[in-house]
């Protein structure tokens, strides 16, 4: 560029106000300064871009070409620092969220919806994922934050800030069929002889469960491995077997009488769901407000009794 962008700018404004004093109004600068600008302008071109007239600033021919990209230049820069604005006062924007069926429905669908309440003019993208694959989404950049389920792996949270915002709690359940077990306190080892309900190998969930089991010795080899939570319970409802899910999932059938919880000697530790963003990397600012909105949320259930 031959010149500082500033002296465009100069040059757009005396076109446009039609004179040095107009200009410099304009721009809430002195007319020295205008004058000034100008004359480096015209000297890094060598050639005058303005002839004074009794009327005012007019353009050379040399000014008129300059003024037609100039212009339009400036117009498309005045249209982003716009832009910009908008998105900064959230009336534009877009959040790319991911989150499993489970972190959705029992955690973020309601601030999603609040959130839209507030700000409708942002768009708001969820990518549904187990959480192993929201966690790299997240290491990738395709996804402003995620929420998953724990526990995180050191290698997993690497480089990100990860928010725990809710405990979980992972039971197993079973119908009618298996009467003779409710309200009864068995063994986890007493899984190996049931025919178990799990979910995929690739989920955080099931990757939990099993770490639990191997620490209490405990070997099962499941009848089904299901995609999603809510399939183990219907599946289970119709006493195809037992079904290992968190809490939240089986709450309704067993409140319905459908199901029942299965009663451990040995404890299954609760877990967490957290939300996961990368560390010292700014997010737009759509996402930075949903993101504040969890955590103002998340700090005010903490310090309540």
């Amino acid at each position: 560029m031959r010149a500082d962008p500033a002296y465009y700018r100069t040059f757009l404004v005396i076109a446009r106000e039609g004179s040095v004093s107009a200009a410099a109004k304009a721009l809430s600068v002195s007319q020295p300064a205008v004058s000034q600008q100008l004359k480096n302008l015209e000297e890094s071109f060598g050639t005058p871009l303005f002839v004074r007239t009794a009327r005012g600033m007019k353009l050379t021919r040399e000014g008129e070409v300059l003024f037609s990209y100039v212009s339009r230049g400036m117009d498309l820069l005045e249209t982003g620092e716009q832009m910009i604005l908008r998105m900064q006062n959230l009336d534009l924007g877009e959040v790319h969220i991911g989150a499993s069926d489970m972190t959705l429905h029992y955690f973020l669908l309601p601030y999603l919806e609040t959130f839209h309440e507030q700000y409708p003019k942002i768009k708001v993208s969820v990518s549904n994922a187990p959480t192993p694959e929201t966690l790299e989404n997240v290491r990738s950049g395709t996804i402003d934050f995620g929420v998953v389920s724990g526990p995180l792996q050191e290698e997993d949270a690497a480089g990100m800030e990860a928010l725990p915002v809710r405990t979980i709690r992972d039971i197993f359940v079973a119908g009618e069929k298996f009467a003779k077990l409710k309200n009864r306190q068995i063994s986890l080892h007493a899984l190996s002889h049931l025919p178990l309900i799990v979910l995929e190998k690739n989920t955080s969930t099931r990757r939990y469960v099993d770490s639990v089991l191997q620490q209490y010795g405990v070997s099962v080899s499941p009848e089904f491995e299901l995609s999603t939570s809510d399939m183990i319970v219907q599946f289970a409802k119709r006493n195809l077997g037992v079904g290992c899910v968190v809490e939240d999932f089986a709450e309704e059938a067993m409140e319905r009488g459908e199901l029942f919880p299965l009663l451990f000697t040995e404890k299954i530790p609760e877990r967490r769901f957290y939300v996961a963003a990368r560390k010292e990397e700014p997010l737009p600012a759509a996402a930075r407000k949903l993101l504040a909105m969890i955590r103002e949320d998340t700090k005010t259930k903490h310090r309540t009794p």
